[in-house]
């Protein structure tokens, strides 16, 4: 490229050149070489393209056996790997960027990326990065069992929690102190698959016996955390139920929830055998609760087709408003709920025998950390 009549072009002709593909096509362009991939990560470029909307997108999360590679010039996770499902073609965002091992993506909201990452004096710290603009911010240190064990949730203030069965952590950059806040959390169980929707935090949690589980509903309000004295949260969430929701948890195998469009959440699992009518015995449900109204209601189900490829697969859930991503071990692609369609998703980074996790990602370039 070094002889190409282009890399005799001067860098304002350049940006003008390159100003004229769309966010998605600048994604890709990125990796053509290296003169593209300076140009078009310049700060005269972003500034010139900074008006650009986003990308909605699928991130996928590395299985956990890649936490702790240390390799991270040759592994395939020193990338963030990204799904569109618009265009139906995997990307990439190179997290070369960031001085530190093993980054580990785990959340994102508005445009930032949150990743855990081991900093050079070998602790777990919380990044938030802008994979686009190559930007990157670290949070208060925080000690690895908080990355092991809790779960990162941010709000669209970009304020982060790290939530577990016995405390959660608040952190926002509008804070006077830049320093994480801490709170007993009183679950009754370790929270599943929590989600942030609006002001308010949403959780299931195991209310059951050792032999049988009976799943409940738990939310907790973001300004009850804020509110308190003394940093004892006094046991804030409240138990969600209803009388006319009648057995809607009992019927559920292994529940989880991601987070809907607008003010509702959806609810994915297994329909336990004793309630259905396949005689495959197994059926994936989708279900829909309005937090307005506090109704129910089946979004969907996956499609026998699909079914069968899961049967004897364990499997992960992600994704949020009217998209979700399932990922079974050994399956090879996943499969895809888009807008009330059913497709597979194929060409999933590794060799497609991992089981993914994930979360939604919106690229933005305006996005700074």
């Amino acid at each position: 490229m070094e002889d190409s009549p282009i890399s005799r072009l001067s860098e304002d002709t350049l940006n003008q050149i390159f100003s004229y593909l769309s966010l998605r096509e600048i994604v890709i362009c990125r990796s053509v070489c290296k003169l593209f991939n300076q140009t078009l990560t310049s700060p005269s470029f972003m500034h010139l393209i900074s008006t650009r909307s986003h990308l909605n997108l699928l991130a996928v999360r590395p299985p956990h056996h890649h936490h702790n590679h240390h390799n991270r010039h040759v592994s395939l996770y020193s990338f963030i790997h990204v799904y569109d499902p618009d265009q139906n073609q995997w990307l990439r965002f190179s997290l070369d960027f960031l001085p530190f091992r093993s980054p580990h993506p785990v959340a994102s909201s508005l445009g930032l990326l949150y990743l855990w990452a081991d900093t050079p004096d070998s602790n777990k710290s919380l990044i938030v990065c802008n994979p686009l603009t190559r930007q990157y911010k670290v949070l208060p240190q925080l000690g690895s069992a908080w990355s092991r064990h809790g779960s990162v949730l941010v709000d669209s203030w970009n304020r982060v929690m790290v939530l577990t069965e016995l405390a959660a952590l608040y952190f926002s950059f509008s804070q006077e102190t830049q320093q994480w806040l801490k709170f007993s959390s009183n679950l009754p169980s370790k929270p599943r698959s929590p989600i942030v929707i609006s002001n308010s935090v949403f959780a299931l949690c195991d209310v059951g016996s050792p032999w049988r589980s009976k799943w409940k509903l738990f939310s907790c309000a973001v300004k009850n955390l804020l509110n308190l004295n003394l940093n004892v949260m006094n046991n804030n969430w409240e138990c969600l139920e209803r009388h006319e929701w009648g057995d809607i948890f009992d019927v559920m195998k292994r529940p989880r929830l991601v987070p809907g469009n607008g003010n509702k959440i959806l609810m994915i699992g297994g329909l336990k055998s004793s309630y259905s009518f396949n005689q495959s015995g197994l059926t994936i449900l989708i279900l829909r609760l309005d937090l307005e109204t506090m109704e129910w209601e089946e979004a969907t189900r996956m499609p026998e087709a699909m079914l069968r490829w899961f049967q004897d697969s364990k499997f992960k859930v992600f994704g949020g408003g009217n998209r979700v991503c399932f990922s079974g071990k050994k399956i090879r692609r996943l499969a895809l709920w888009d807008c009330c369609k059913w497709r597979w998703i194929d060409g999933v980074p590794g060799n497609g025998d991992e089981l993914f996790r994930g979360f939604t990602y919106e690229a933005r370039l305006t996005a700074v950390p």
